[in-house]
């Protein structure tokens, strides 16, 4: 016969995704400025 475990809710750890998603609102805006700033760089610095 075969054995099933059956995890239930509480032994599930917190997963990765939700532990990020709380930061979302800092952390776009700031790589999206970073972003920016070294597209700008590079434009810069290539003309």
């Amino acid at each position: 016969m075969s054995h099933h475990d059956h995890h239930t809710p509480a032994e599930h750890t917190e997963d990765v995704v939700e532990s990020i998603v709380h930061h979302m609102p800092i952390v776009l805006p700031v790589a999206g400025g970073v972003l920016m700033f070294l597209l700008a760089f590079i434009a810069v610095f290539m003309a």
